[in-house]
């Protein structure tokens, strides 16, 4: 708010973007984390999310973060729910929270998948996703209670747990990394928000809508650009949908949106054992629907596109593709921060 004279002149408040560290791990490693935390607070970003699947582990990442960057809202996107108990989960949530008492702390959880969760940390994945991800959110939410809690589910048994973390008036906000109908309308229902990702921006209504049916959790969505030539990034985006078009779950989010004939020729060619096939089936709408590469206004109107459509906390996932990676990342904050 500014006053002249004796009127006042109220400036909109931007509205919230975050960044994601979740693209940048393997490029950079976890101590460039705190410089990626400090530009995007310098640029006016709200939070600072990232992922956990074999490098940084994601509650020593937050911890550094929080000192590095004061103002930023911490979140996981998304942690394996395999890979800790529901009380575990909720005491590493409520120390960060309670360490970070000014600022919301997002707890993320997705079913991850039979390689993520399976071969590479030897944990069991189940066969009832959705019953799986309702009973760990209502053991999970009860645990953050701070009340001794006594379940008996499908899946877990806990008696006399009881959280022994002091809190402010703040408690971490779960958020469910959701994909497909069943899970996307289970987000609604029983989380605080819904974090959508790998899908383009025409995709999102068709998930909000769904997400609607469940209840009015809030839509986070990861925002996959950056800027940069996209000849220095078109085989690297190949690659990095290549990966998820094999899984199941995804396969079935990427037909839902359109390149249907795109994903069942990589799955095709990746059956046959022909790896440079299956890239090569991955499409130019496929890549240029998701993994967004262009100048600095093309990035921002992606971002718009995305908020226009059902996204109302955009997180930036920076694609460090091109010769100077660390100009492509400062470059993409700019291009997207809050306006």
């Amino acid at each position: 708010m500014v006053r002249h004279g004796g009127t006042t002149t109220v400036r909109p408040v931007p509205k919230p973007v975050g960044v994601t560290f979740a693209s940048l791990q393997g490029a950079l490693g976890p101590a460039a984390a705190l410089d990626v935390a400090r530009q995007a607070e310098g640029l006016g970003y709200s939070s600072f999310w990232t992922a956990e699947v074999t490098g940084p582990e994601a509650f020593t990442m937050l911890g550094g973060v929080a000192g590095a960057a004061p103002s930023l809202a911490l979140g996981t996107g998304v942690l394996a729910l395999q890979l800790r108990t529901p009380p575990l989960l909720a005491m590493a949530a409520a120390t960060l929270q309670s360490l970070a008492p000014d600022r919301d702390v997002y707890l993320g959880i997705g079913i991850s998948s039979p390689v993520v969760a399976g071969r590479w940390h030897g944990a069991g994945y189940g066969d009832r996703p959705l019953a799986q991800v309702r009973e760990f959110v209502t053991l999970l939410r009860a645990c953050l209670s701070g009340e001794r809690v006594d379940f008996e589910g499908d899946f877990y048994k806990i008696s006399r747990f009881q959280l022994g973390v002091r809190m402010g008036d703040r408690r971490p906000k779960i958020v469910i990394g959701a994909l497909n109908e069943g899970m996307l309308k289970l987000s609604g229902e029983v989380a605080d928000g819904v974090l959508l990702n790998y899908l383009p921006a025409t995709h999102v209504p068709w998930s909000v809508e769904q997400v609607r049916k469940g209840g009015d959790a809030t839509i986070y969505g990861y925002v996959h650009v950056g800027v940069c030539e996209r000849g220095d990034g078109i085989e690297l985006a190949r690659r990095d949908l290549f990966s998820y078009a094999v899984v199941d779950a995804y396969a079935a989010n990427f037909t839902r949106a359109g390149y249907g004939d795109a994903v069942a020729a990589v799955r095709e060619r990746h059956a046959a054992r022909d790896r440079e096939g299956a890239l090569a089936a991955v499409s130019d709408a496929m890549v240029d629907g998701i993994d967004v590469m262009g100048d600095a206004q093309h990035v921002a109107a992606t971002v718009d596109a995305y908020r226009d459509n059902g996204v109302e906390v955009p997180i930036i996932f920076p694609l460090p593709w091109g010769s100077d990676r660390q100009a492509v990342i400062q470059q993409t904050l700019e291009a997207a921060a809050p306006r």
